[in-house]
């Protein structure tokens, strides 16, 4: 039996490796698989808004079925910054370290340090689309911890651990994170579909 061949449009190596060990039973193509090597827009003010561009983008020029995504961290002692701008919180060269550190400064000394990651995920399969949202509650460390992962990872402690998702193997952390709960409900709903 052929596996369902969907492409998810990210040009984000660790996360397409991410999803990819989390999707098995599908064919999960990257954007470079389907010669798509432009920088897709996110002008949206929303996650879902970036996953829904990303997505379309896709299904308008290539006709395919795909899936995109978008993640913010949402700080509460920040009024949820950098949330839709996370990937640029430091400026435009999408630096981990730069946003890290930028994000740990304006943090300063504040005791509140709650936080949660919000993943919204656009499926476009067949003319329909369909939406799914993971979140993933925690709070910010004072200092990186771990070496693994991306992003703002080695900063954030997710509620219940003692580490933070950089210290976390891929298995572990695919089980709780913010993706890994909106990708579930995109599993869900994919082996359900017809």
């Amino acid at each position: 039996m052929n596996k369902l061949k969907l492409v998810f449009a990210t040009n984000n190596k660790n996360k397409l490796k991410e999803v990819q060990a989390m999707l098995t039973n599908f064919e999960i193509v990257s954007l470079a698989e389907i010669n798509c090597f432009e920088d897709i827009p996110e002008t949206a003010e929303t996650l879902e808004g970036n996953a829904i561009l990303k997505a379309n983008y896709i299904t308008e020029k290539f006709g395919l079925n795909c899936f995109a995504d978008d993640t913010g961290l949402e700080v509460e002692a920040l009024n949820n910054a950098p949330g839709v701008f996370s990937a640029r919180y430091a400026g435009e060269e999408n630096n981990s370290e730069k946003n890290m550190n930028k994000l740990l400064r304006e943090l300063g000394e504040n005791t509140n340090r709650n936080a949660q990651f919000r993943t919204a995920v656009a499926l476009n399969i067949e003319g329909k689309q369909f939406i799914f949202e993971g979140i993933c509650k925690g709070e910010i460390l004072k200092q990186k911890q771990g070496d693994s992962g991306f992003g703002y990872d080695p900063i954030f402690m997710p509620n219940g651990f003692n580490k933070s998702f950089a210290e976390m193997e891929m298995s572990e952390k695919g089980q709780i994170s913010h993706r890994g709960k909106a990708i579930s409900k995109l599993i869900t709903f994919l082996n359900s579909y017809s």
